[in-house]
């Protein structure tokens, strides 16, 4: 069979590209280029596309339809970027893929200790020799009670390796898991807003969901609160969280995700003006850690999204369960 590969890493997925194209009888096709309505004239001839973080919007999924693509994959877990709708319309399919949810599980914990023990401002002040102990004082996890949004597979490993630090742990999902209970008490999230020292993010961006976080929620906080999200930068109001900043409601936040950010991250935008105002009102916060959606960079996760997107798109054309199927 024959996939295209858009948005193609050389200096990370190239060898996992080959490698299982090679493992799995695939033609494989690709561009380094991100798609668009000018480069869609080379998926013709390809039934099977794989995309990562770009926009796919009704036009552009119109056009893949009439050029003969029946299916669209793309190797992230989450798929907010692509029109399902219009796929629906369509009669397109798309798939997302899972990584091994180590990866952001470790950068969640990561945000959470530099967030509490504010390394930030300590890596700031070291670089200039500043070595002064006034306004860097933290705090100790085994004393904070922790809220984590979302029981997926990456919520459940937070929660896992969030046992070991002694924290009280809530947990908040519509479909509750046996594994969490057995580390950490459901709840609403009235409850979250009311108890919890720290609030981590882990949940598919949804209509139900956006905003989230908004300024309703941070007033229901516990004042010094602690935001962590590693999910999607539309569940958290962006406007909301500055003036919760400011107003010292929220305590410090870490942000692997922000946003809008589509277009912007794993491109080098040093020499550009970037027309994203609330990103530089973030990263202006002592508070406040922001890092460019880097939560499932590892080599492992690389090895997996390719994979599981070449064998969603095997899976569909051999007429088999597909596990990681949207539409």
């Amino acid at each position: 069979m024959k996939i295209f590969a858009y948005s193609y890493r050389e200096f990370d997925e190239a060898e996992y590209f080959q490698k299982f194209a090679e493992q799995f009888g695939v033609e494989l096709g690709y561009t380094t280029d991100d798609p668009t309505m000018e480069n869609a004239y080379l998926a013709e001839g390809y039934e099977y596309l794989s995309i990562i973080t770009t926009k796919i919007d009704g036009e552009l999924m119109q056009k893949f339809h009439d050029l003969g693509v029946k299916m669209i994959s793309t190797r992230t877990i989450g798929y907010d970027h692509v029109d399902i709708a219009e796929a629906r319309r369509l009669g397109m399919h798309v798939s997302n893929v899972f990584y091994s949810p180590e990866c952001v599980a470790d950068y969640t914990v990561m945000l959470m200790l530099m967030s509490i023990r504010k390394m930030k401002r300590i890596m700031q002040r070291e670089e200039i020799n500043d070595f002064s102990l006034p306004g860097i004082q933290g705090r100790e996890m085994p004393d904070l009670t922790v809220g984590v949004l979302g029981t997926g597979r990456i919520g459940r490993s937070v929660i896992r390796d969030l046992t070991g630090f002694g924290c009280r742990i809530y947990a908040c999902d519509k479909y509750e898991s046996e594994e969490v209970k057995a580390h950490a008490q459901y709840a609403d999230l009235e409850t979250i807003y009311r108890e919890c020292d720290l609030i981590t993010l882990h949940m598919p961006l949804l209509d139900d969901n956006f905003h989230l976080i908004n300024a309703e929620a941070f007033s229901r906080m516990k004042d010094g609160v602690v935001i962590i999200n590693t999910a999607r930068g539309g569940l958290i109001d962006t406007k909301a969280l500055i003036d919760a900043l400011e107003s010292g409601k929220v305590g410090a936040a870490g942000l692997d995700v922000i946003e809008d950010e589509f277009g912007m991250y794993y491109y080098d935008r040093k020499s550009d003006i970037l027309s994203k105002r609330d990103l530089y009102i973030l990263r202006g916060f002592p508070n406040v850690t922001v890092t460019p959606h880097m939560a499932f960079y590892t080599d492992q996760a690389v090895s997996d999204m390719v994979k599981h997107s070449m064998l969603s798109c095997i899976y569909r054309e051999e007429g088999k369960e597909d596990p990681w199927a949207v539409v």
